[in-house]
Parts: structure tokens; C-alpha cells; sequence
């Protein structure tokens, strides 16, 4: 249906072309400033870099190297910049989660990245080694830095496509690192993580010389706590050298071998008469 403008109170008329008018002048004006400030330049760059608590594998000299090689960024108009593209360099960095850049007010271009944090450090039989993260990410080492993470050794593989029973693997590496980080008492207590040839794990202490038979990754908190449990009743009684072996891999109970016997003692959990 056709609007009949005679129709329409010339009052009504004025004011609608009022704020049409109102409109394209703001729309020029947004354009004008727009276009002036695209035709600014790169005023300087500031780098961010978040992720990171303990490890820093990345610093604000390599994040620069690494967008100077991309493309001059100081001087050039703002405009013509692609900051996505730049962006997109950056992410291509193993150690980078995450990058955002953008401009303030002062023509400044804010680079914002978040690096990742490394969880564990795992050595391949084959004698090379790779960080990972709670991604299950491999990283590469670094010259630069060495990081207190918990120390997995005899990994099968180094290939970059890991085979499926690998994969489950580097996935439960990642999950008993993540559990040992987050507790203060074993990321003290727990000096490396030795992989067998069943693929499970069997932990080294750092006080005592005990081996720690683990198993697989599941059911990481009800087996810490029974392990816990056995420190602090068996151990402290009877001095922390006497077992040679502790076994956790059983529901309830903590298997300890006697150091210098073959006989096993199998010492219930407290704890876990509760769960």
C-alpha cells in the first residue's frame, strides 16, 4: 500500500526530515573521523603477555621479532594494517594459546597474547623430549628455559600423529599432571613418573626410594588419598626406607613390600572405608 504524503501533517513532514538530516550528518561525520584516523600511524607497539605463573618461554622481544618479520607495523597508516593477518603470525607460535590486537586512542597498537602454560615434561624412549600442556598440546623445548613441571619418561612415540592407544596415553599423562600440580604436597613429593611397558605409571619419589606402583589414571584422587594415609600411619611408625614397593593400584588397600623380601603387607586405607 502506497503512503499518501499529502496525507501526512506537514509538522510531521519536518520533523521526520529533520532527523533524516540528523542522520546523514552523523554518518558523514563517523565517515570523516574514521577515515582521518585510518589515515594515522602506527604510534608504537605495546606488548601483554599473559598465561604463564611460573614459566615465561616467551617475551616481548621475540613477540616483536616475530611481527617484524610478518610486516612493517611502526609508521605505516593505521588503515592499511590487518591486524587478523598479524594475529594469525603470532598463533602459528607453538608456545601462543591466543593472540588480539587493536589500536588506543593514540594510535599505539596493544598486542595481547596468552602463552601457554607447560603441565608436564615427557621423554620418549627414543631419548628426545617435549613439553605438554593441559591441552594434551606438545610443545617444544626451549633454550632459553627449563620448567619445574613433573617428569614422564619411556613415551613410546615421538610422531607427530600419535596412534590411538599413544593418544590415550599422552591424555592420562596429562590428567595425573594436572592432579599433582594442583597439590602442593605431591608436586614436592613426586620427582618423576616412570611410563611401563603395560603403559602405566609407576611414580619415583623424591623422599624415600620407594617405587610407586600407580596403574592407569583413573580414580586419581581415592588412590593419592590411601597413598597419603600409608605415609603418615606406616611410614612415620616404622621409618620411610622399610618397603621398597607401595602398590595402589587396588580398591581400599595399599600393598607394600618389605624392603630386602618378596612378601607383600597389605595395609587397609582409613580413608577409604569412607568413600
Amino acid at each position: 500500500m502506497k503512503m499518501n504524503l499529502k496525507n501526512i501533517p506537514w509538522k510531521k513532514r519536518i520533523v521526520q526530515s529533520v532527523w533524516i538530516l540528523i542522520g546523514m550528518g552523523t554518518m558523514v561525520l563517523f565517515g570523516g573521523a574514521m577515515m582521518q584516523k585510518s589515515l594515522k600511524k602506527c604510534a608504537g607497539i605495546q606488548v601483554e603477555i599473559a598465561g604463564a605463573t611460573q614459566n615465561m618461554f616467551l617475551d616481548e622481544k621475540e613477540i616483536l621479532e616475530i611481527l617484524n618479520l610478518a610486516g612493517k607495523l611502526e609508521g605505516s597508516p593505521v588503515g592499511k594494517i590487518n591486524l587478523r593477518a598479524f594475529e594469525t603470525v603470532l598463533e602459528k607460535n607453538s608456545w601462543i594459546k591466543n593472540a588480539e590486537m587493536y589500536f588506543d586512542n593514540n594510535q599505539v597498537l596493544q598486542v595481547k597474547v596468552l602463552e601457554r602454560q607447560p603441565i608436564a615434561r615427557v621423554f620418549v624412549n627414543g631419548g628426545s623430549s617435549f613439553y605438554v600442556d593441559s591441552t594434551s598440546l606438545r610443545l617444544p623445548l626451549s633454550d632459553k628455559l627449563s620448567a619445574r613441571v613433573p617428569v614422564f619418561t619411556n613415551f613410546p612415540s615421538e610422531k607427530a600423529a600419535l596412534a590411538k592407544p599413544d593418544s590415550i596415553l599422552l591424555f592420562g599423562i596429562v590428567k595425573l599432571a594436572t592432579y599433582i600440580n594442583t597439590d602442593s604436597f605431591w608436586t614436592a613429593q613426586i620427582a618423576q613418573i616412570h611410563i611401563n611397558g603395560e603403559s602405566k605409571f609407576e611414580m619415583v619419589p623424591l623422599i624415600g626410594d620407594q617405587l610407586i606402583l600407580l596403574g592407569d589414571a583413573e580414580q586419581l584422587d581415592k588412590k593419592f588419598k590411601r597413598l597419603k594415609a600409608f605415609y603418615e600411619q606406616a611410614l612415620v611408625g616404622q621409618g620411610i626406607n622399610t618397603y621398597e614397593k607401595l602398590d595402589v593400584r587396588f580398591d581400599k588397600q595399599v600393598v607394600a613390600v618389605r624392603r630386602g623380601t618378596a612378601n607383600a603387607q597389605i595395609t587397609e586405607n582409613i580413608l577409604a572405608k569412607k568413600q
